[in-house]
């Protein structure tokens, strides 16, 4: 144990990649990963669930790919606004505070995100970039993916402008995480991850990549939409400086 003052204690005896990384006053989840892999997908599909059936009663007329965008922009939102603010925020106030407390965390969402450093440790170390990068996502993306979705319900006019932002900041962030991490592995020679498949391929890789695949879809939806109103505005006011000249030779 590395001792900085009297009130404040790092620990290193623990699994985390670099091992010799301190971590604030860790202690060992004391639930199972089974358990705890079966309340978050299990929650995640309740939400599913509840999600689908609420637009099938109430949207029955949207098509199939526009529900579909709603309970993708739903369950993510959740996940930005609830679980990845749970990272930065707890009752005693916003993320400068909680984030220092993932440590000893023994609540169902902080042993959730100490299972997940397993595949990046800056989670428990306060790492900046981690930091700020999650305060946008919990605090821009989550709840404008609610906006989103209710857009979707009307055909609103912003929807896919601000979708557009919500899908490119999304993929943005994402990027960057990749990429610090992948950084200071090749160039700096720290990793963050465990090399276990369940921790680098499905935690780090697999669970993050989804929010390149499906903002990436919604992200070309709305630039074709958006492209093709323009050209039919274009063919609308060609038409109509054609029949102009050609009333003006008569």
């Amino acid at each position: 144990m590395k001792t900085l003052n009297s009130t404040t204690s790092y620990i290193t005896e623990h699994l985390y990649y670099p091992l010799e990384v301190p971590i604030h006053e860790y202690i060992v989840n004391k639930w199972s990963v089974p358990f705890l892999l079966a309340i978050f997908f299990g929650g995640c599909a309740i939400i599913m669930a509840a999600t689908v059936m609420f637009v099938d009663r109430a949207h029955n007329h949207l098509p199939a790919t526009e529900k579909a965008a709603i309970w993708w922009l739903v369950i993510s939102g959740t996940i930005h606004l609830f679980f990845e603010g749970k990272f930065l925020t707890d009752s005693k106030g916003y993320f400068s505070l909680n984030h220092f407390q993932m440590g000893p965390a023994q609540d169902l969402f902080g042993q959730l995100w100490k299972e997940y450093a397993f595949s990046d440790s800056r989670y428990l170390t306060s790492d900046p970039f981690v930091l700020c990068m999650e305060t946008v996502t919990a605090f821009t993306w989550g709840p404008l993916c609610f906006v989103v979705a209710y857009m979707v319900t009307n055909n609103h006019a912003l929807r896919h402008p601000l979708q557009i932002i919500v899908t490119v900041g999304q993929i943005y962030g994402l990027i960057l995480y990749y990429a610090t991490s992948m950084f200071d592995h090749y160039y700096k020679e720290v990793t963050y991850s465990r090399p276990e498949f369940l921790y680098f391929w499905f935690y780090y890789f697999f669970m993050n990549f989804i929010w390149m695949v499906f903002p990436g879809i919604l992200l070309v939806s709305s630039v074709r939409k958006i492209a093709n109103a323009f050209n039919t505005l274009d063919k609308i006011n060609g038409k109509k400086y054609t029949n102009g000249s050609a009333k003006k030779q008569l």
